[in-house]
């Protein structure tokens, strides 16, 4: 665990080193804001289940981010309880104020993982843009300094297996007929 850590706070640190500067800092502090809770995700779920061309691919991405919310935020973050790195070294100027709670795996990660994936598979030209943010939001919680590269990594990770799990189910329900059949 200690060459984790050192290996994590190797790359944070380069990033603060090299990479901070006014944009940046503005873009991700904003990318952090409308992130919170998913809130960007699940309004554009939201959206989706307005029209029955998109009302599945809203309902698995809703389905999904609960999932990687469950998984991520109350079941792994309560049993590993890593320290955020602005914890570990409090030496670090932090933009926003921090977040309170535990560092793996980092949830904003799991969500947008999670909902790229969906929407990459049910609505692609979404997904492309779902993912593109998904990894500038993966960025912005390192050069945030509020979770290790590993924590990163790992939400991404768990937000697609969650959006796969979803999809599969989906799949498996023949989610996509039962709601293209008009009522």
């Amino acid at each position: 665990m200690e060459a984790i850590q050192s290996f994590d706070f190797t790359i944070l640190n380069a990033i603060q080193d090299s990479l901070r500067c006014a944009f940046l800092d503005g873009f991700a502090v904003f990318l952090s804001y409308i992130t919170t809770s998913g809130i960007i995700w699940i309004a554009i779920a939201v959206i989706l289940l307005f029209f029955r061309k998109t009302r599945a691919a809203g309902i698995l991405l809703l389905g999904a981010l609960a999932l990687s919310f469950l998984t991520s935020e109350l079941l792994l973050k309560l049993l590993i309880q890593r320290p955020r790195p602005f914890v570990v070294n409090p030496n670090i100027t932090l933009l926003i104020t921090p977040p309170t709670g535990t560092s793996f795996p980092s949830s904003h990660s799991c969500l947008a993982a999670a909902s790229a994936t969906v929407l990459l598979v049910k609505k692609r030209w979404l997904g492309v843009i779902a993912l593109i943010m998904t990894l500038c939001i993966a960025f912005s919680r390192l050069y945030l300094y509020f979770h290790f590269p590993s924590d990163v990594l790992c939400g991404l990770l768990l937000g697609v297996i969650c959006a796969l799990i979803m999809l599969w189910i989906g799949k498996i329900t023949h989610l996509d007929n039962r709601l293209s059949k008009k009522s």
